[in-house]
């Protein structure tokens, strides 16, 4: 058999009702079409995670993965303030990224499962940081 080099994640998805605003929205001009999403408004915040792992055999086991990371939200309805898709996203990478370091994250986070961000960070990127920083 040839030893193949296969990148391996896993993948959870979660959901959780928020309720956020975009407070430029009310003040920019070439917002005012939107300008409604200056109040704030509710959505469901569809959550999807992904997490490289390095074997086969439950590197990181989903079901626990997933309780976790649904566990950072407080019960009932998030209170996102003007936080947006990119920032919630960014909040989980910077937490997954903590607990368990040097692994590929992808997250998308979407309003209604409909419009939504995705960020993804890379465990080369933090290598990139601490060069352009001086700190290697």
């Amino acid at each position: 058999m040839i030893n193949l080099r296969i990148k391996k994640w896993i993948e959870v998805s979660f959901q959780k009702e928020g309720i956020h605003k975009y407070p430029a929205a009310l003040e920019d001009p070439k917002l005012a079409d939107v300008s409604f999403l200056g109040y704030p408004h509710r959505h469901i915040f569809h959550f999807y995670v992904k997490l490289e792992v390095f074997h086969n055999n439950r590197d990181i086991e989903f079901i626990l993965f997933k309780r976790e990371l649904e566990n950072l939200f407080n019960a009932g309805t998030m209170q996102c303030d003007y936080k947006s898709c990119e920032m919630l996203a960014e909040d989980l990478i910077n937490y997954i990224n903590a607990k368990y370091p040097n692994r590929d994250i992808t997250v998308r986070v979407y309003e209604d499962d409909e419009n939504g961000a995705i960020l993804e960070y890379t465990k080369n990127m933090a290598m990139e940081i601490r060069y352009s920083d001086g700190i290697l």
